[in-house]
Protein backbone atom coordinates (compact mmCIF):
# COMPACT_ATOMS: atom_id res chain seq x y z
CA UNK A 1 0.00 0.00 0.00
CA UNK A 2 1.26 3.37 -1.08
CA UNK A 3 -0.06 7.09 -0.98
CA UNK A 4 2.57 8.57 -2.82
CA UNK A 5 1.89 7.97 -6.81
CA UNK A 6 -0.67 6.99 -8.72
CA UNK A 7 -0.58 5.43 -12.49
CA UNK A 8 -3.70 4.79 -14.42
CA UNK A 9 -1.93 3.25 -17.41
CA UNK A 10 -5.06 2.68 -19.39
CA UNK A 11 -5.86 6.25 -19.17
CA UNK A 12 -2.55 6.92 -19.40
CA UNK A 13 -2.45 9.59 -15.57
CA UNK A 14 0.23 9.72 -13.55
CA UNK A 15 -0.36 11.96 -10.44
CA UNK A 16 2.41 13.02 -7.46
CA UNK A 17 -0.25 12.62 -4.30
CA UNK A 18 -2.87 13.90 -6.27
CA UNK A 19 -1.56 16.15 -8.80
CA UNK A 20 -0.91 15.63 -12.12
CA UNK A 21 2.29 15.20 -13.92
CA UNK A 22 1.92 17.67 -16.18
CA UNK A 23 0.81 20.47 -13.86
CA UNK A 24 3.99 20.09 -11.71
CA UNK A 25 6.16 19.93 -14.75
CA UNK A 26 4.73 23.01 -15.79
CA UNK A 27 4.45 25.02 -12.67
CA UNK A 28 6.33 23.45 -10.09
CA UNK A 29 10.20 23.00 -9.40
CA UNK A 30 11.96 19.74 -8.34
CA UNK A 31 12.60 20.28 -4.79
CA UNK A 32 9.15 21.69 -4.51
CA UNK A 33 7.72 18.38 -5.94
CA UNK A 34 10.54 16.42 -3.68
CA UNK A 35 8.40 18.24 -0.72
CA UNK A 36 5.64 17.29 -2.09
CA UNK A 37 5.95 13.13 -2.37
CA UNK A 38 8.22 12.96 1.21
CA UNK A 39 5.63 14.98 3.26
CA UNK A 40 2.26 14.68 1.22
CA UNK A 41 1.74 18.39 0.68
CA UNK A 42 2.87 21.56 -1.78
CA UNK A 43 5.08 23.51 0.77
CA UNK A 44 3.92 26.86 2.01
CA UNK A 45 6.30 29.57 1.33
CA UNK A 46 7.98 29.52 4.67
CA UNK A 47 8.15 25.18 4.76
CA UNK A 48 10.17 25.71 1.30
CA UNK A 49 12.49 28.17 2.43
CA UNK A 50 13.57 25.83 5.35
CA UNK A 51 13.41 22.61 3.39
CA UNK A 52 15.82 24.69 0.69
CA UNK A 53 18.08 26.04 3.44
CA UNK A 54 18.00 21.99 4.72
CA UNK A 55 19.15 20.58 1.66
CA UNK A 56 21.91 23.60 1.38
CA UNK A 57 22.69 22.46 4.69
CA UNK A 58 23.67 19.02 3.67
CA UNK A 59 24.93 19.06 -0.08
CA UNK A 60 28.22 19.04 0.45
CA UNK A 61 30.08 16.10 0.30
CA UNK A 62 33.02 14.93 2.84
CA UNK A 63 36.11 15.54 1.62
CA UNK A 64 37.26 11.54 2.47
CA UNK A 65 34.20 11.18 0.20
CA UNK A 66 35.41 12.55 -2.87
CA UNK A 67 39.00 10.48 -2.30
CA UNK A 68 36.51 7.14 -3.23
CA UNK A 69 36.49 8.14 -6.12
CA UNK A 70 40.17 8.17 -6.97
CA UNK A 71 39.18 4.60 -6.58
CA UNK A 72 37.58 4.02 -9.80
CA UNK A 73 39.21 3.29 -13.05
CA UNK A 74 39.02 6.83 -14.60
CA UNK A 75 36.52 5.31 -18.04
CA UNK A 76 34.61 3.06 -15.23
CA UNK A 77 30.92 4.06 -15.80
CA UNK A 78 29.01 6.76 -13.62
CA UNK A 79 26.52 4.25 -12.14
CA UNK A 80 28.48 2.15 -10.80
CA UNK A 81 30.58 4.87 -9.50
CA UNK A 82 27.54 6.27 -7.64
CA UNK A 83 26.17 2.43 -6.76
CA UNK A 84 30.03 2.65 -4.72
CA UNK A 85 30.06 6.03 -3.74
CA UNK A 86 26.12 5.85 -2.40
CA UNK A 87 26.90 3.00 -0.80
CA UNK A 88 30.01 3.95 1.07
CA UNK A 89 28.04 6.52 2.28
CA UNK A 90 26.63 4.41 4.79
CA UNK A 91 30.08 4.24 6.77
CA UNK A 92 29.66 7.45 7.29
CA UNK A 93 26.10 8.16 8.98
CA UNK A 94 25.58 4.56 10.04
CA UNK A 95 26.52 5.01 14.00
CA UNK A 96 24.32 7.91 14.11
CA UNK A 97 21.50 6.85 11.91
CA UNK A 98 18.30 5.32 14.10
CA UNK A 99 15.94 4.16 12.00
CA UNK A 100 12.99 4.16 14.36
CA UNK A 101 13.53 8.00 15.05
CA UNK A 102 11.22 9.78 12.22
CA UNK A 103 13.66 13.02 12.95
CA UNK A 104 16.79 10.91 12.19
CA UNK A 105 15.14 9.49 9.48
CA UNK A 106 13.86 12.83 7.65
CA UNK A 107 17.55 13.85 8.18
CA UNK A 108 19.01 10.76 6.29
CA UNK A 109 16.31 11.63 3.53
CA UNK A 110 17.36 15.14 3.01
CA UNK A 111 20.91 13.94 2.87
CA UNK A 112 20.26 11.89 0.36
CA UNK A 113 18.46 14.18 -2.31
CA UNK A 114 20.77 17.07 -1.19
CA UNK A 115 24.21 15.19 -1.92
CA UNK A 116 23.02 12.98 -5.27
CA UNK A 117 23.79 16.02 -7.54
CA UNK A 118 27.48 16.53 -6.35
CA UNK A 119 27.37 12.79 -5.97
CA UNK A 120 26.42 12.38 -9.99
CA UNK A 121 28.40 15.63 -10.72
CA UNK A 122 31.89 14.18 -9.78
CA UNK A 123 31.74 11.03 -11.11
CA UNK A 124 31.09 12.66 -14.51
CA UNK A 125 33.86 15.41 -13.68
CA UNK A 126 36.24 12.46 -12.47
CA UNK A 127 35.89 10.62 -15.39
CA UNK A 128 37.31 13.99 -18.01
CA UNK A 129 39.86 14.54 -15.37
CA UNK A 130 38.30 17.63 -14.23
CA UNK A 131 38.23 18.76 -10.88
CA UNK A 132 34.68 18.82 -8.51
CA UNK A 133 33.13 22.06 -8.07
CA UNK A 134 31.53 22.41 -4.99
CA UNK A 135 27.18 23.10 -4.48
CA UNK A 136 26.68 27.09 -5.13
CA UNK A 137 23.87 27.55 -2.62
CA UNK A 138 22.89 30.44 -4.21
CA UNK A 139 21.09 28.81 -7.10
CA UNK A 140 18.31 25.93 -7.40
CA UNK A 141 18.52 22.32 -7.42
CA UNK A 142 18.50 22.16 -11.36
CA UNK A 143 21.17 24.52 -11.90
CA UNK A 144 23.65 23.75 -9.24
CA UNK A 145 23.66 20.24 -11.00
CA UNK A 146 24.34 22.12 -14.30
CA UNK A 147 27.46 24.18 -12.50
CA UNK A 148 28.38 20.93 -10.55
CA UNK A 149 28.08 18.87 -14.11
CA UNK A 150 29.92 21.85 -16.82
CA UNK A 151 31.59 24.49 -14.99
CA UNK A 152 35.44 24.73 -15.01
CA UNK A 153 37.42 25.33 -11.99
CA UNK A 154 39.08 28.61 -13.02
CA UNK A 155 35.75 30.74 -13.94
CA UNK A 156 31.57 31.28 -13.06
CA UNK A 157 29.42 29.36 -14.48
CA UNK A 158 26.67 31.01 -16.15
CA UNK A 159 23.37 29.00 -15.76
CA UNK A 160 21.73 29.21 -19.25
CA UNK A 161 18.03 29.46 -17.95
CA UNK A 162 16.45 27.39 -21.04
CA UNK A 163 19.13 24.18 -20.16
CA UNK A 164 18.26 25.30 -16.25
CA UNK A 165 14.75 24.81 -16.86
CA UNK A 166 15.09 21.83 -18.83
CA UNK A 167 16.96 20.08 -16.32
CA UNK A 168 14.04 21.15 -13.88
CA UNK A 169 11.50 19.42 -16.02
CA UNK A 170 13.33 16.27 -16.19
CA UNK A 171 14.12 15.74 -12.70
CA UNK A 172 10.43 16.86 -12.05
CA UNK A 173 9.18 13.55 -14.50
CA UNK A 174 11.17 10.86 -13.28
CA UNK A 175 11.35 11.47 -9.49
CA UNK A 176 8.93 8.90 -8.93
CA UNK A 177 6.86 6.37 -11.08
CA UNK A 178 5.07 4.02 -8.21
CA UNK A 179 6.07 0.40 -7.81
CA UNK A 180 8.91 -0.15 -10.39
CA UNK A 181 11.95 -2.55 -10.19
CA UNK A 182 14.50 0.45 -8.45
CA UNK A 183 11.46 1.51 -6.10
CA UNK A 184 10.57 -1.67 -5.59
CA UNK A 185 14.38 -2.99 -4.63
CA UNK A 186 14.67 -0.15 -2.05
CA UNK A 187 11.32 -0.58 -0.18
CA UNK A 188 12.78 -4.34 -0.05
CA UNK A 189 15.78 -3.78 0.82
CA UNK A 190 14.43 -0.85 3.38
CA UNK A 191 11.92 -3.90 5.17
CA UNK A 192 14.91 -5.39 6.27
CA UNK A 193 16.08 -2.21 8.39
CA UNK A 194 19.06 -1.66 6.18
CA UNK A 195 21.03 1.63 6.24
CA UNK A 196 18.95 4.00 4.11
CA UNK A 197 22.11 4.86 2.13
CA UNK A 198 22.73 0.72 1.26
CA UNK A 199 18.87 1.10 0.21
CA UNK A 200 19.07 4.00 -1.71
CA UNK A 201 22.59 2.59 -3.37
CA UNK A 202 20.08 -0.98 -4.16
CA UNK A 203 18.03 1.37 -6.17
CA UNK A 204 20.42 2.97 -8.64
CA UNK A 205 22.03 -0.48 -9.43
CA UNK A 206 18.37 -1.69 -10.04
CA UNK A 207 17.90 1.23 -12.07
CA UNK A 208 21.24 1.10 -14.55
CA UNK A 209 19.66 -2.12 -16.02
CA UNK A 210 18.71 -1.29 -20.13
CA UNK A 211 15.37 -2.05 -19.76
CA UNK A 212 14.95 0.21 -16.06
CA UNK A 213 16.95 3.69 -16.44
CA UNK A 214 19.14 2.97 -18.87
CA UNK A 215 16.16 2.91 -21.85
CA UNK A 216 16.88 6.61 -23.13
CA UNK A 217 20.60 5.98 -23.59
CA UNK A 218 18.96 3.13 -25.68
CA UNK A 219 16.74 4.84 -27.55
CA UNK A 220 19.36 6.86 -28.64
CA UNK A 221 22.17 4.40 -30.11
CA UNK A 222 18.60 3.24 -32.01
CA UNK A 223 18.08 6.33 -33.46
CA UNK A 224 21.71 7.36 -34.07
CA UNK A 225 21.93 3.57 -35.71
CA UNK A 226 18.84 4.42 -37.92
CA UNK A 227 20.48 8.02 -38.97
CA UNK A 228 18.30 9.29 -41.40
CA UNK A 229 14.36 9.55 -42.03
CA UNK A 230 14.40 7.39 -45.29
CA UNK A 231 15.50 4.07 -43.09
CA UNK A 232 12.77 4.37 -40.61
CA UNK A 233 10.58 1.90 -43.00
CA UNK A 234 13.55 -0.96 -43.04
CA UNK A 235 13.18 -0.12 -39.20
CA UNK A 236 9.43 -0.36 -38.30
CA UNK A 237 9.63 -3.85 -40.54
CA UNK A 238 12.66 -5.39 -38.32
CA UNK A 239 10.76 -4.21 -35.52
CA UNK A 240 7.42 -6.25 -36.76
CA UNK A 241 9.81 -9.04 -37.77
CA UNK A 242 9.03 -11.87 -35.11
CA UNK A 243 12.20 -13.80 -36.27
CA UNK A 244 14.30 -10.53 -35.79
CA UNK A 245 15.77 -9.44 -32.16
CA UNK A 246 15.29 -6.13 -33.05
CA UNK A 247 12.98 -4.10 -30.73
CA UNK A 248 12.18 -0.64 -31.59
CA UNK A 249 13.15 1.45 -27.72
CA UNK A 250 11.02 3.79 -26.48
CA UNK A 251 7.72 2.68 -27.14
CA UNK A 252 5.37 0.98 -25.48
CA UNK A 253 5.58 0.65 -21.06
CA UNK A 254 4.86 -2.12 -18.57
CA UNK A 255 2.06 0.08 -17.49
CA UNK A 256 0.94 2.51 -19.82
CA UNK A 257 -1.29 1.31 -22.64
CA UNK A 258 -1.57 4.87 -24.05
CA UNK A 259 0.49 7.78 -24.13
CA UNK A 260 2.63 7.70 -21.17
CA UNK A 261 1.68 11.38 -19.80
CA UNK A 262 5.21 12.48 -19.65
CA UNK A 263 6.25 11.76 -23.74
CA UNK A 264 4.19 15.28 -24.67
CA UNK A 265 6.52 17.39 -22.14
CA UNK A 266 9.58 15.72 -22.23
CA UNK A 267 8.81 16.20 -26.41
CA UNK A 268 8.11 19.99 -26.15
CA UNK A 269 11.89 20.33 -23.88
CA UNK A 270 13.31 18.74 -26.33
CA UNK A 271 12.46 20.94 -29.11
CA UNK A 272 12.88 23.97 -26.63
CA UNK A 273 16.74 23.29 -26.22
CA UNK A 274 17.35 22.26 -29.98
CA UNK A 275 15.77 25.64 -30.81
CA UNK A 276 17.81 27.29 -28.33
CA UNK A 277 20.60 25.76 -29.57
CA UNK A 278 20.17 26.37 -32.94
CA UNK A 279 20.01 22.45 -33.67
CA UNK A 280 16.03 22.82 -34.91
CA UNK A 281 17.01 20.56 -37.33
CA UNK A 282 18.92 17.85 -35.66
CA UNK A 283 18.86 15.07 -37.26
CA UNK A 284 18.06 12.54 -34.16
CA UNK A 285 15.24 14.85 -33.71
CA UNK A 286 13.84 14.87 -37.01
CA UNK A 287 14.17 10.81 -37.47
CA UNK A 288 12.80 10.98 -34.14
CA UNK A 289 9.86 12.86 -35.01
CA UNK A 290 8.88 11.08 -38.28
CA UNK A 291 9.75 7.44 -36.42
CA UNK A 292 6.95 8.63 -33.61
CA UNK A 293 4.73 9.82 -36.47
CA UNK A 294 4.72 6.59 -38.70
CA UNK A 295 4.93 4.09 -35.46
CA UNK A 296 1.36 5.99 -34.31
CA UNK A 297 -0.17 5.49 -37.67
CA UNK A 298 0.87 1.92 -38.08
CA UNK A 299 -1.75 -0.74 -37.31
CA UNK A 300 0.86 -3.19 -35.90
CA UNK A 301 1.59 -0.12 -33.11
CA UNK A 302 -1.53 1.31 -33.15
CA UNK A 303 -3.37 -2.46 -32.01
CA UNK A 304 -0.46 -3.55 -29.26
CA UNK A 305 -0.44 0.10 -27.48
CA UNK A 306 2.35 0.48 -28.52
CA UNK A 307 3.07 4.44 -28.02
CA UNK A 308 6.16 7.10 -27.07
CA UNK A 309 6.90 6.51 -23.69
CA UNK A 310 9.32 9.42 -21.78
CA UNK A 311 12.37 7.55 -22.41
CA UNK A 312 12.07 8.11 -26.36
CA UNK A 313 12.73 11.98 -25.81
CA UNK A 314 14.79 12.83 -22.41
CA UNK A 315 17.84 11.07 -24.39
CA UNK A 316 17.81 13.75 -26.63
CA UNK A 317 17.75 16.28 -24.48
CA UNK A 318 20.12 15.29 -22.34
CA UNK A 319 22.44 14.83 -25.30
CA UNK A 320 21.89 18.58 -26.40
CA UNK A 321 22.56 19.74 -23.03
CA UNK A 322 26.18 18.39 -23.70
CA UNK A 323 25.81 15.62 -21.31
CA UNK A 324 27.82 12.11 -22.89
CA UNK A 325 25.22 8.77 -23.32
CA UNK A 326 26.41 7.04 -19.83
CA UNK A 327 25.41 10.24 -17.87
CA UNK A 328 21.68 9.71 -18.79
CA UNK A 329 20.85 7.35 -15.86
CA UNK A 330 22.91 8.86 -13.33
CA UNK A 331 20.96 11.89 -13.94
CA UNK A 332 17.72 9.79 -13.61
CA UNK A 333 19.03 8.43 -10.39
CA UNK A 334 19.25 11.96 -9.30
CA UNK A 335 16.06 12.43 -9.96
CA UNK A 336 14.06 9.31 -8.51
CA UNK A 337 16.22 10.06 -5.63
CA UNK A 338 13.13 12.16 -4.17
CA UNK A 339 10.66 8.90 -4.92
CA UNK A 340 12.89 6.34 -3.19
CA UNK A 341 13.13 8.44 0.22
CA UNK A 342 9.64 9.12 0.04
CA UNK A 343 8.90 5.25 0.01
CA UNK A 344 11.34 4.99 2.20
CA UNK A 345 9.89 7.57 4.61
CA UNK A 346 6.59 5.54 3.88
CA UNK A 347 7.37 2.03 4.36
CA UNK A 348 9.17 2.60 7.89
CA UNK A 349 6.26 5.30 8.85
CA UNK A 350 4.18 1.54 8.95
CA UNK A 351 5.21 0.58 12.64
CA UNK A 352 3.83 -2.59 11.61
CA UNK A 353 5.41 -3.00 8.57
CA UNK A 354 8.06 -6.84 9.08
CA UNK A 355 10.45 -7.72 6.42
CA UNK A 356 9.32 -8.60 3.13
CA UNK A 357 9.52 -11.88 1.36
CA UNK A 358 8.29 -12.47 -1.68
CA UNK A 359 6.47 -15.68 -2.40
CA UNK A 360 7.64 -17.94 -5.54
CA UNK A 361 5.99 -20.26 -7.67
CA UNK A 362 7.94 -23.66 -7.51
CA UNK A 363 8.20 -25.28 -11.13
CA UNK A 364 11.12 -27.29 -9.92
CA UNK A 365 10.88 -31.02 -9.37
CA UNK A 366 8.58 -32.84 -7.13
CA UNK A 367 10.24 -35.12 -3.85
CA UNK A 368 12.91 -37.43 -5.52
CA UNK A 369 15.41 -39.44 -3.65
CA UNK A 370 19.16 -39.80 -4.29
CA UNK A 371 20.56 -42.70 -5.49
CA UNK A 372 22.13 -44.89 -3.16
CA UNK A 373 24.74 -47.34 -5.05
CA UNK A 374 25.11 -50.55 -4.23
Amino acid sequence: KSAITYVDGEAGVLLYRGYPIEELAQHSSYLEVAHLLMFGELPTPQQYTEFQATVHFHNLLHAQVLSFYHGFRRDAHPMAVMVGVVGALSAFYHDVMDIRNQQQRLIAGIRLIAKMPAIAAASYTYSIGRPQRYPNNTLDYASNLLQMLFGLPSSEYTVDPVLARAMDRILILHADHEQNASTSTVRLAASSGANPFACISAGIASLWGPAHGGANEQVLKMLMEIGRPENIPKTIARAKDKNDSFRLMGFGHRIYKNFDPRSRVIQESAKEVLAHFGHANDPLLEVAVELEQIALKDEYFVERKLYPNVDFYSGIVLRAMGLPMNMFTAIFAVARTAGWVSHWLELHQDASHGIDRPRQLYVGHTLRHYPIKK
